[in-house]
């Protein structure tokens, strides 16, 4: 194949999205239960669908079974910033970790909203992760497990002691259902139906240890709790929340679909198979971006890289011949000419990061159809150039 010639195949599923993602392949609308739609989410079988929903979760994701698990408003980003709202106090010490866009949200919150006087913020650029290690075990901390906008994860938990005094809330959005959770360290976890499942979004999941539940219990904020965030009835954890009566009206039909895509999950293999999945598909394209010389993955560190929200860059001498904003256009050119001819949807790289392209692997992408959306990446650069 030359730069002027089209590749012959398309992507069967052009949805390369990171969130919302790729349904599964097979899905179809007919396929949701529909029983429960037009109901209360209060009446027996609102509430006997949205506990499904929660059992499926914990048993795929193998919570611990002392391990709390709940429906949240407004998708991730609800249920972490609960988490905060609940369990951070300025008493103690605290520190955020950042490395891309949505973890310096949890930065500004704890900055500028809980204004925690005892506050150690970490960032590092898009691509590396700060110093781990040296966040203290007494401190709370806040991280993001994958950085959905940059392509890096922790690579491991090391960093964080099983007994730690603080205690560890988890953005795992992008991450969890494609990489393991190492459960006995982190007291609240987070992520949203819209990431690696290919759900509808809006809705959040809230994971407690007991350890999260004893502070939660213990802690009386000093700042304003929106009832969104209120966990407790009276001074204990409001435990039905975790047993499907949630704080606000969920969509039946958004949980109807996350039960399907979580069935299907099981059908397949379950969480591990949600993993290899993963990693093959991301093999896929980081083996590609190696090979090309006019390309650099954005995580030098191979041990950092996702699995999920692959991000690459341009390099190379017709890249570096063009000026700064004619480089910041070319992931965008790139990804319209092949939005137009239905060849990929929504892979550019997210607007605060690097001029760069994101291309999602997670479980729900087929294989053939990455391999078939790289050809037309080198078909639309080459027409960048002619």
């Amino acid at each position: 194949m030359t730069a002027n010639t089209e590749p012959a195949l398309k992507p069967e599923r052009p949805f390369f999205s990171s969130g919302p993602t790729a349904k599964h392949k097979g899905w179809a609308l007919s396929k949701l239960q529909t029983g429960s739609l037009g109901r209360s989410h209060r009446s027996n079988v609102g509430k006997a669908r949205l506990k499904h929903a929660i059992d499926l979760s914990k048993e795929l994701l193998g919570i611990p079974e002392d391990y709390l698990v709940g429906i949240m408003p407004g998708s991730d980003t609800g249920a972490l910033e609960c988490a905060m709202w609940t369990m951070l106090h300025p008493d103690r010490p605290a520190t955020v970790a950042a490395w891309e866009s949505f973890g310096n949200v949890w930065i500004q919150d704890a900055v500028k909203q809980l204004k925690l006087p005892r506050l150690t913020t970490l960032d590092a650029d898009y691509g590396e992760i700060p110093d781990l290690a040296s966040i203290p075990q007494g401190d709370d901390v806040v991280f993001t497990w994958n950085g959905t906008t940059s392509g890096a994860k922790i690579p491991d938990t090391d960093w964080l002691e099983a007994d730690r005094e603080g205690v560890t809330i988890n953005d795992a959005t992008s991450a969890i259902f494609a990489m393991e959770m190492d459960w006995p360290k982190l007291d609240a976890t987070t992520y949203s139906w819209q990431k690696v499942m290919g759900s509808e979004a809006q809705h959040g999941m809230l994971i407690l240890s007991p350890k999260a539940v004893e502070r939660i219990e213990n802690t009386d904020p000093v700042w304003p709790l929106p009832k969104l965030f209120r966990l407790k009835k009276g001074d204990k954890l409001n435990r039905a929340i975790f047993e499907g009566a949630t704080i606000n009206t969920p969509s039946m039909l958004a949980t109807e679909d996350y039960i399907l895509a979580l069935e299907w999950a099981k059908s397949i293999g379950g969480r591990k198979a949600m993993f290899e999945r993963a990693d093959a598909n991301a093999k896929i394209v980081t083996d590609w971006i190696e090979a090309t010389p006019w390309l650099r993955n954005m995580v030098p560190d191979p041990a950092q890289r996702t699995n999920t929200g692959v991000c690459f860059v341009f390099q190379g001498d017709y890249y570096d011949s063009l000026t700064e904003e004619e480089q910041a256009k070319v992931p965008g050119r790139i990804a319209k000419m092949l939005e137009d001819r239905d060849v990929g949807y929504d892979f550019n790289g997210y607007r605060d990061a690097p001029p760069s392209l994101r291309i999602w692997c997670g479980g729900t992408v087929e294989q053939e159809d990455l391999k078939r959306l790289l050809p037309w990446i080198e078909w639309a650069y080459g027409r960048l150039q002619a």
